[in-house]
């Protein structure tokens, strides 16, 4: 269990660096105020707009919002509105933070999806404690939320996590005009292997290769998940497809290296894999099911050629 007295660090999974929080006003003095309460503890970004504010959270989710109600516009209610309306930022933590003090405009605020209110000028104890606590909360809800996507044989994300995530990196993707790549994987001849090994051996080795998949990966974004039996897929956003094809070349070789025996493998002595590549660009359509499908077909060359090897292909433009 995580307390609040607890070091903001310790309630990190130590690969996250700083809670992330923003800081939404449109007087630059305010966001100076609170940029000095938190910089310490806090990676603290600025918004000094509801559109600008509403942009940040879908492309950089903070942990948590400071958010001003009185803002040329858009208003903070609306922008609160609109972030608990929306799938990808409505489990952020939003306090108002306002020179309002009366029970109505309070009472809004909370009924539109904001956790707390705190009035103008500010006390830099009380928001420091206020934040920390909701900070807290959120994070403990996170590692909450994760168990429900995670595979319970392999430790890493499962199919629903990886649904739901891929839907969302390629709306960003499109969004962005940035690339994103996509690997599925099989493990070579894995019914063999359970035949002859026995299924806790069989589960013993796809929990080494999930490890080293995960292992291998490059970027803090990068995602593993057991798409299902012994297949696995990795998204990749922000990756040209090249980089992608070096990586999944590299992930063959890093199974390769485990030297897991294995005797009834037309493949190799030892457990292997075949990998499929698919990629966008940005100024690719934004078809996430075409892109899985293209991964599926280039898995499917792969394992047809010999397996243990690696076929990928970009989609083209339109």
């Amino acid at each position: 269990m995580l307390y609040v007295d607890a070091p903001i660090a310790n309630l990190l999974d130590g690969t996250r660096g700083q809670p992330k929080l923003l800081v939404v006003d449109d007087q630059p003095i305010n966001i100076q105020v609170m940029y000095q309460i938190f910089s310490a503890d806090f990676q603290v970004f600025m918004a000094t707009s509801g559109a600008q504010a509403l942009a940040l959270c879908k492309d950089n989710p903070p942990d948590l919002v400071l958010l001003d109600i009185v803002m040329p516009g858009m208003d903070g209610f609306e922008v609160c509105t609109r972030l608990k309306a929306d799938e990808t930022t409505r489990d952020i933590p939003v306090i108002f933070v306002t020179a309002y003090t009366d029970a109505i405009q309070e009472t809004r605020g909370l009924s539109v999806g904001a956790v707390d209110f705190i009035s103008k000028p500010v006390n830099p104890a009380v928001v420091r404690a206020r934040v920390k606590t909701h900070i807290t909360l959120k994070l403990q809800s996170d590692v909450m939320r994760r168990l429900v996507f995670l595979d319970g044989l392999t430790g890493v994300y499962n199919r629903r996590y990886f649904d739901q995530q891929f839907a969302m990196e390629m709306a960003r993707s499109v969004r962005n005009q940035s690339p994103l790549s996509l690997i599925m994987l099989d493990v070579d001849y894995f019914k063999r292997f359970n035949d002859y090994y026995g299924h806790q051996a069989g589960d013993d080795c796809l929990r080494q290769i999930a490890t080293t998949l995960k292992e291998g990966l490059r970027r803090p974004a990068d995602l593993v998940a057991r798409y299902g039996g012994e297949e696995f897929a990795c998204i990749l956003p922000e990756t040209e497809f090249h980089d992608a094809m070096a990586l999944a070349i590299e992930l063959e070789q890093r199974i390769r290296e485990k030297n897991i025996p294995h005797a009834n493998s037309d493949a190799a002595a030892v457990v292997t894999i075949s990998l499929g590549v698919s990629g966008r660009t940005g100024d690719t359509p934004g078809d996430a099911s075409a892109l899985l499908a293209q991964a599926d077909v280039q898995l499917y060359i792969a394992k047809n050629a010999g397996r243990a090897r690696v076929c990928g292909e970009l989609m083209l433009s339109a």
